[in-house]
């Protein structure tokens, strides 16, 4: 898309008024600072999306108008999201009629809210007047999911109305420390980090393990990759950003031998699981790969045996009531689960658009009851093992614990997107615009959430997403938390450039993410970089939701490094990123090197080279200037420099990269590349590819050393 569209290509004021009424931006700033016009193409394939006709004008017009007039046909809106001690809920009363409305709050408590005095607003809505009445909400009413009922009454008509009330925290509060002390935590790829026992990629018991080893370093968090749902039919996509569901997560990631069950194997099944478990083991000391689909062959083998023994009365409660506390949506996520492996196994798969209410689907339902018995099961499992990985991170005197990572959507085909088809944009995807790392901007292959319909829905999506990641963590990433304010819909048969933002409710998505952080008294991260407007930041930090920083990305007012001691309070700091190589990988300017080798840069290398050099450089004269490094200092001793520097911020918490303790240099994901790299393949090493094992990892030296300087530079700077 040309950064000024041609005269003929403009919207008109009917078509420019709809689509600011529906959060579409018909107009944006880019990375290079110029103002960009949304093309007339690009607003009416996002307006259709959103079921909202605009064709031509007429058809804006009419959409303009039903628009505004349908909030005023609700008595009471779907949701009202309200910071606890204040806020208000607007009904719509018909002329002629009284109302009455009360609060029942989560308890099952009823409380009547009084009405005040007040000048309502009128509008003649289906040629009937309709006067807009504006209810406080007191004070002194609860955190929590509520329910406002109304009664409209007096007139020719009574009309009983309801909608949800969620009260939120005004304001998080900060990460546990002790007193004026910050917290450091390790940052890792589950994936990535195997032992001996693993079956060929990391998993819930080697991230127990990784937990006490960062517990007994002096480390207050463990932060992974997302470990939501994947497919469960091969192949599986590597990305653990594009995820079948965000509300489930990956058994993937379950060791079998650790389920109770698998004591009790049979002498055939026992001898079946020990020949899957040996084989899959052989991929440990694969440096090169990981391999999931090797993995979960084994892995849905093995608990396909371990399924099979009969449960205990006591473990059938548990597994019971597990499943009835995640209710229809488990079992959605499980038909889903069944579905494709049953197009797997007989090569039929359902016709594109066949809806999770379909007759063919409803039937399936009743012939795949086994498997889906399997797969509510699966999860059941997933959460005991994730709770047994917190139990460790808690005895290893860790404050936050395990801290989970939010992708920022769905794949489009995946048990998210078909069970909740109503809540997603048809015929679009989300992405990034161009900036100055991805200038062809990216497409993410997501499709995304309708901000009317989440508010339709109360938030719930929302609500059990954050719930149930929260559930065994003390912490929380967001990627991209830009989202929760707007995001980058590009239209089907567009490029990633000729997409617009389309802008969320941000204050009820934060203020339910805040609420159910308030309850699970856990921390939340918003990475925040790239194009972030000032007062989002600044937003985050009201509401005690910490932001990101990264060394190589503070500059100062000269382009140089940024003197840690201005960095903010309220972030996550960290020497590096997962789309960066490592530390030793990037002072060797791998970032460089691996994009031209992809031929993925749209200058010189040359020119990136020269640029990239005299950014370390520049760094590297502050260590020196600071007394961190010498001369002669070698990689190692620059790398532990760098945190070092880093601890020197106030910034409340302080990520250390594994990667960085075991001397990797390969990067985990290079954005803008599919086949070209394996993303989120790589396996943990060292500098000359050696395998790194979780079993040896607590006795590397250079883990040791790097941990060390970082608890020493704390306590030093409080």
């Amino acid at each position: 898309m040309s950064e000024m569209n041609a005269p003929n290509d403009a919207p008109t004021p009917t078509l420019l008024a709809l689509a600011r009424a529906h959060g579409v931006a018909t107009e944006y700033w880019s990375y290079s600072g110029v103002q960009v016009q949304v093309p007339v193409a690009t607003l009416r394939a996002i307006l259709g999306a959103m079921g909202v006709a605009a064709a031509d004008d007429d058809e804006a017009a009419a959409a303009l108008a039903e628009g505004e007039a349908a909030p005023w046909r609700r008595l009471v809106p779907a949701s009202s999201v309200v910071r606890r001690g204040g806020g208000t809920i607007e009904l719509h009363v018909a002329d002629g009629h009284d109302v009455e409305v009360a609060l029942v709050l989560e308890d099952g408590s009823v409380r009547p809210l009084a009405i005040p005095e007040q000048q309502p607003v009128a509008r003649s809505v289906d040629g009937r007047t309709r006067w807009r009445v504006r209810v406080p909400v007191p004070a002194d009413v609860p955190l929590g999911w509520h329910t406002v009922q109304a009664r409209q009454y007096g007139g020719d008509d009574e009309v009983l109305d309801s909608g949800a009330l969620i009260v939120t925290p005004q304001r998080l509060a900060p990460p546990p420390a002790e007193r004026a002390q910050r917290s450091w935590g390790l940052m890792a790829q589950l994936y990535s980090v195997r032992s001996r026992r693993s079956w060929g990629l990391g998993d819930f018991a080697d991230l127990a393990d990784l937990a006490a080893v960062a517990g007994e370093a002096g480390a207050d968090y463990l932060l992974i990759n997302p470990v939501h749902a994947a497919e469960v039919t091969t192949p599986i996509e590597p990305s653990p950003y594009l995820p079948s569901s965000r509300r489930f997560l990956a058994p993937l990631y379950v060791r079998p031998e650790l389920i109770p069950e698998a004591a009790y194997l049979g002498d055939a099944a026992r001898e079946r699981f020990s020949s899957l478990q040996q084989t899959a083991a052989k991929g440990n000391t694969n440096a090169e790969r990981i391999d999931r689909d090797a993995a979960w062959t084994a892995k849905r083998e093995a608990l396909a045996l371990v399924h099979d023994v009969p449960l205990s009365p006591a473990r059938r409660a548990r597994r019971d009531a597990f499943a009835r506390r995640e209710g229809s949506a488990l079992a959605d996520f499980a038909l889903w689960s069944a579905v494709r492996e049953h197009e797997k196994e007989t090569g039929e798969r359902l016709p594109d658009g066949t809806a999770i209410d379909d007759p063919v689907v409803t039937e399936l339902r009743d012939t795949l009851g086994d498997r889906i018995a399997f797969h509510v099961w699966l999860q059941w499992i997933v959460d005991e093992q994730l709770n047994e990985a917190a139990a460790s991170a808690a005895a290893a005197g860790m404050r936050i614990g395990i801290m989970h990572d939010l992708a920022v959507g769905v794949s489009t085909v995946g048990s998210d997107a078909w069970s909740m088809g109503d809540l997603y944009a048809p015929g679009v995807v989300v992405g990034a615009p161009p900036d100055m790392y991805n200038q062809q901007g990216q497409n993410w292959n997501q499709p995304p959430w309708l901000p009317q319909a989440l508010a339709e829905h109360a938030y719930t999506p929302l609500r059990d997403m954050i719930r149930s990641l929260l559930r065994h963590a003390g912490a929380l990433r967001i990627d991209h938390i830009l989202g929760f304010f707007r995001l980058w819909w590009i239209p089907e048969g567009l490029g990633p450039g000729e997409g617009t933002y389309v802008r969320y409710d941000h204050e009820a998505m934060i203020g339910v993410l805040a609420l159910e952080a308030h309850r699970a008294g856990a921390v939340i991260i918003g990475e925040d970089l790239g194009l972030v407007e000032p007062w989002v930041r600044d937003y985050l930090a009201e509401r005690g939701i910490l932001g990101t920083s990264v060394l190589w990305f503070e500059t100062d007012e000269d382009g140089g490094p940024l003197a840690p001691e201005r960095y903010r309070t309220d972030v996550l700091a960290t020497v590096n990123t997962h789309d960066l190589p490592p530390t030793a990988g990037y002072l060797d300017g791998e970032h460089v090197a691996l994009r031209a080798r992809l031929e993925l840069l749209t200058r010189s290398v040359e020119d990136e080279l020269a640029d990239f050099e005299q950014e370390r450089d520049r760094m590297l004269a502050m260590l020196r200037s600071r007394g961190l490094i010498g001369d002669d200092a070698g990689e190692r001793e620059v790398v532990e420099a760098l945190h070092v520097l880093l601890a020197a911020s106030p910034s409340r918490l302080l990520g250390v990269s594994l990667v960085d303790a075991v001397g990797e240099k390969r990067v985990q994901n290079q954005p803008g590349t599919d086949d070209e790299y394996p993303n989120w393949q790589v396996p943990l090493a060292d500098a000359d590819r050696r395998v790194v094992l979780l079993d040896d990892l607590a006795s590397s030296p250079r883990f040791r050393s790097l941990v060390e300087a970082v608890e020493r530079s704390l306590r030093e700077r409080p």
